[in-house]
């Protein structure tokens, strides 16, 4: 049923990604099935293919063998020709086709439907009736043809319009050879007309200027490759690539030629426009173009019917400084000219527009310009960015792009703003060592193994030829070619430690969690989706005694819940009991149910607790699917956000549990009805100040503790290299923690957030922010891989983080993610930023949708859930541990005794440690508030290292000074000898301040009281 969340956040997906994208790689999406037969040299087929009678998927060569067709004789063909080529495909039994690429929207089809045995070998198929058996030699497909952007001096126009009985170009040279751009242009040049043209694939003509009214058309027109080179373009039927000379040594034509003339050959004078025109516009000059490429780069369509006042109109519209017109028919708008465009005699202009003959419309590399602005600004021919440059990027060179195979996978789109120094910045601010410019407004970032892998090497230094447009003076690459550079050094370093930690499974689940307690008890309690479970006789509701793993049938005890808590909120009471609260569910009563579990028991004992609940006595104000909550400073629990029900209306409200007296009480929160539903399971925090942190989609908050309302806003959240709208709260779910505490306790604390999305594609970054400092910012740091729906361990007893589980592609969500992360990394917050993260070990289990991580007493990491209702990924039971490193080098365990577990604030407390590996000099100690884990979520979650003295083995540890610096709940502590934790005791902090140990007071609800333990 969740399946619909997908219409819900397709609907955010529509939003403008600001021309950036994620570029799939082309390899990626080649198949290789099981050749029938052994195959030549390196062949390997590729399976069943569509094909269609008049537009076939290969269109190179082709033959029929009605007796004696097999798959090694096509094979051999498509080899031995004249072109060599990339595939080979048989069909209909009797039937050899060759091409290198798939064409006219062939595609695979059911390996079944390609039955027809090969006339020459009845052991091979040879397709059928519209499918091919496509095989492939193992080299990658040539580049297919362009159209030539300049040879030397020749720049491309474009493609222009032709007739046998009205020639474009009147004049045709002798050629030497066959005829491709580079023959033709040089026939031309050495006839002396400025203007060549190929023409289908073999015919090549020369002229001074257009005749017969000639003007640009589709480029796609000129389709034909040149006979003399099938990577050019050599027009087509009736159709001309059109080349201008920009240089100043080119021959006198014969008879004098040259010259020109406005509208054709006419002869017709024609003049720049003086007077007439709009306020402030004037006629500047005639300037050179094409020189050293275009003056002006931003052309408006080709226009017949232009004439120097519509071209005005057009720029001045687009509010531009400048226009320009060029060969009768072209307008060009910008607000300064680029590549040292020179100014010319008058009488260069000489063409007339083609809406008003008597106008000068430019002529053969030639601009008529008019401003606005009273002067025109003309920037130098660009040069390379090598200097200056930010950080420590390098320049490289000029990079060929190997096809649709795109170098980088990032792209930017800058179409007004693109320069080397901004594209730089934004690559190394994700943490991407490798960038290239291309095509003047194109920001590509990725990694140097990129270029190792996808390139096509390197290409002249003149092949970036196109200046960036937000900086005109600098290269900003060419078609098909990147202005490359390279970071000095590393943006981030992952670490590989010796000793990694490793996964273990643990024991055969039950059911498929959707939120894992570890209770004080020693248990792990869950709770998984009542009701809408795929089981139909689960009871929503079960408890795993850690003591009993090795005895499945005794390790599990049932437990019952009454509504459905499919994504629904969890935490841990600071009562007496210390009661595990749920609120929240899937539909109707279940989004305003209000469940508690007091546990009980103790390892190898059953517990006789259960889930208590009655939504007719106790209820949420307001119905929630996908909320937060979070114990305040002053006891209290609040509860934030959601939708009326899965996939329902927003619900962008607030309330606080126990409910407050004065009927309705919850508040409406503005910035959760806007960004819904892209803001569910926002991050809730308590900071040291009192306040509340709120992180929902990609933006965050300060809450004033008293009145809710918004103290203060933060800056939006970094998202992606290529976009800021990518999103960290479900359904483009990440996960956030509080970086750890130390006394005096006066350090600004960090807000970390690691993984999501942006719609779909999968984030490979943290960031984090000390919201309470003076002008707070982001600070974003690359992780090894992409990862959305992340889990991370509330805080390692060292002060470390875990991060594991999740997906490298999609959105949380029933069927929405792919590609599972199987590797686990370890954060280190004490490190220095960018060096904080290692490389851990993998996993063979795919944990996505519906996953968690819970740290056990004994310091392992409990990994649990999956939940992805995903084909070929399957409803996760299996149970597994992870052991970090500091369990897995062969030192033992610390032991103490604490003589108190109900702590003040600002108190002392005795414990007794026994250390085997080091000295109380050594030895750290630490405070890791109790937590429920649910999607990635661990709510509650908080880490202090309180300060401690020592005497022989006798320790006194003094408590955290306020509910501010630690709200008030059960804590596991911890001891450390040197990196390695002991088991946990449990600890309370800071009492029962909101007397939730009385609430909710109806008779079957069993109340702890309130007091001392």
């Amino acid at each position: 049923m969740e399946i619909l969340a997908c219409l819900v956040w397709a609907l955010s997906a529509s939003l403008p990604l600001l021309h950036a994208k994620h570029v799939p790689r082309l390899g990626d999406t080649l198949r290789r099935a099981v050749s029938n037969s052994a195959l030549p040299g390196n062949w390997t087929a590729e399976g069943c293919y569509t094909d269609t009678t008049g537009s076939r998927t290969l269109t190179g060569a082709t033959y029929t063998d009605t007796s004696n067709m097999t798959v090694e004789s096509c094979i051999n063909s498509c080899s031995t020709q004249s072109t060599t080529y990339v595939y080979a495909g048989v069909e209909y039994g009797q039937e050899c086709y060759c091409g290198d690429t798939f064409s006219n929207g062939g595609s695979q089809a059911a390996s079944m439907d390609c039955n027809m045995a090969c006339t020459g070998n009845a052991q091979e198929t040879c397709g059928a009736g519209d499918r091919l058996n496509i095989y492939w030699s193992g080299a990658q497909p040539p580049s297919p043809p362009i159209t030539v952007p300049s040879v030397g001096p020749w720049d491309s126009l474009g493609c222009y319009n032709d007739s046998v009985n009205a020639r474009a170009l009147a004049i045709s040279p002798a050629i030497n050879g066959t005829v491709d751009v580079e023959t033709c242009t040089t026939a031309c040049y050495n006839a002396g007309y400025p203007l060549a043209g190929m023409e289908y694939s073999t015919q090549c003509f020369c002229g001074s200027q257009f005749d017969n009214g000639a003007t640009s058309i589709s480029l796609n027109t000129c389709n034909m490759v040149c006979n003399g080179n099938s990577s050019e373009y050599c027009g087509g039927p009736n159709a001309l690539n059109v080349y201008n000379y920009t240089g100043n040594t080119l021959p006198t034509p014969p008879g004098g030629g040259g010259g020109g003339g406005g509208g054709g050959s006419s002869g017709t004078p024609v003049y720049p426009v003086t007077s007439g025109l709009p306020s402030f516009w004037e006629y500047a000059a005639c300037y050179i173009d094409n020189a050293n490429g275009r003056a002006i780069s931003n052309e408006l369509p080709d226009n017949s019917n232009v004439t120097v006042e519509s071209c005005i109109a057009s720029c001045s519209a687009e509010n531009y400084t400048i226009a320009g017109l060029e060969y009768s028919v072209q307008c060009f708008c910008s607000d300064s000219l680029v590549n040292g465009a020179a100014v010319a005699e008058d009488d260069g202009c000489n063409m007339g527009c083609g809406g008003n003959s008597t106008e000068a419309c430019g002529g053969p590399n030639r601009l008529s310009v008019y401003t606005s602005s009273g002067n025109v600004t003309v920037y130098p021919v660009p040069v390379v960015q090598n200097t200056s440059l930010p950080g420590q990027w390098q320049y490289q060179g000029c990079l060929k792009e190997a096809g649709a195979n795109r170098t980088f996978p990032y792209q930017n789109i800058w179409t007004n703003n693109n320069t080397v120094e901004a594209c730089l910045t934004q690559c190394a601010m994700f943490g991407y060592p490798a960038a290239g410019m291309e095509y003047s407004d194109e920001c590509w970032c990725g990694d140097v193994s990129d270029v190792e892998q996808y390139s096509a090497g390197f290409g002249d230094e003149s092949d970036c030829s196109m200046p960036c447009t937000g900086d005109p003076v600098h290269l900003c690459g060419g078609p098909n070619r990147l202005q490359l550079y390279y970071w000095n050094g590393n943006i981030d370093v992952w670490h590989t430690p010796e000793t990694t930690g490793y996964y273990q499974f643990l024991i055969g689940g039950v059911v498929v969690p959707l939120v894992a307690t570890v209770g004080i008890n020693g248990k792990v309690s869950f709770v998984e989706k009542y009701g809408t479970s795929e089981y139909d006789n689960s009871t929503g509701a079960y408890e795993l005694d850690l003591s009993l793993v090795d005895h499945f049938e005794l390790a599990w005890r049932t437990m019952h819940v009454k509504t459905d808590v499919f994504c629904s909120a969890s935490l841990i009471l600071p009562d007496r009991a210390a009661r595990q609260l749920n609120v929240g569910g899937w539909s109707l009563e279940s989004t305003y149910g209000i469940r508690l579990y007091a546990p009980d028991g103790s390892p190898g004992v059953n517990g006789t607790n259960d889930w208590e609940e009655n939504w007719q006595e106790v209820s949420l104000q307001r119905g929630r699917w996908y909320p937060s909550a979070l114990v305040m400073s002053n006891g209290s629990v609040l509860v934030v956000g959601g939708e009326v029900g899965s996939n329902g209306a927003p619900e962008p409200t607030l309330e606080i549990l126990p409910r407050p007296e004065g009927g309705p009480t919850y508040k409406f929160l503005d910035y959760l009805n806007r960004t819904d539903p892209n803001n569910l399971y926002p991050f809730l925090l308590m900071l040291p100040s009192g306040r509340v942190f709120i992180s929902y989609y990609n933006e965050a908050r300060i809450l004033d503790p008293v009145t809710l309302d918004t103290y203060q806003v933060l800056p939006n959240i970094p998202g992606s290299v290529t976009s800021f709208l990518a999103g960290r709260t479900y359904p483009m779910e990440a996960t956030a923690v509080l970086f750890p505490q130390y006394p005096p306790y006066t350090d600004p604390v960090t807000v970390l957030i690691c993984g999501g999305s942006n719609f779909g594609i999968a984030l490979d970054n943290c960031v984090s922010i000390q919201p309470e400092v003076d002008n707070p910012e982001w600070v974003i740091e690359r992780m090894p891989s992409k990862r959305v729906m992340t889990c991370i361990v509330r805080t390692l007893p060292d002060g470390t983080f875990l991060i594991a589980n999740g997906a490298q592609a999609g959105v949380a969500g029933f069927g929405l993610g792919s590609d599972p992360n199987f590797r686990a990394l370890l954060y280190d917050p004490s490190q220095p930023v960018h060096q904080r993260i290692s490389v851990l070990n993998e996993t063979i289990v795919a944990r996505m949708y519906h996953s968690e991580l819970t740290l056990l007493p004994d310091g392992r990491v409990l990994i649990s859930g999956s939940d992805p209702q995903t084909p070929g990924y399957p409803e996760e039971m299996r149970i597994e541990v992870y052991y970090p490193p500091y369990l897995t080098e062969g030192r033992r365990q610390p032991n103490f005794t604490v003589q108190e577990n109900d702590w003040s604030y600002g108190g002392t407390y005795t414990i007794t440690v026994e250390l085997y590996e080091g000295t109380t000099d050594t030895m750290r100690v630490s405070m890791l508030a109790a937590t429920s884990s649910t999607h990635g979520a661990n709510m509650g979650s908080r880490t202090i290292f309180p300060a401690f003295s020592c005497n022989g083995n006798t320790c006194t540890i003094t408590a955290p000074p306020n509910s501010y610096v630690s709200p008030p709940g059960w804590q596991q502590l911890f001891v450390l000898d040197g990196p390695t934790p002991s088991h946990s005791q449990w600890i309370r902090l800071g009492g029962d301040p909101g007397e939730l140990g009385n609430w909710p007071n109806f008779p079957d609800f069993t109340l702890p009281g309130i007091g001392p333990l």
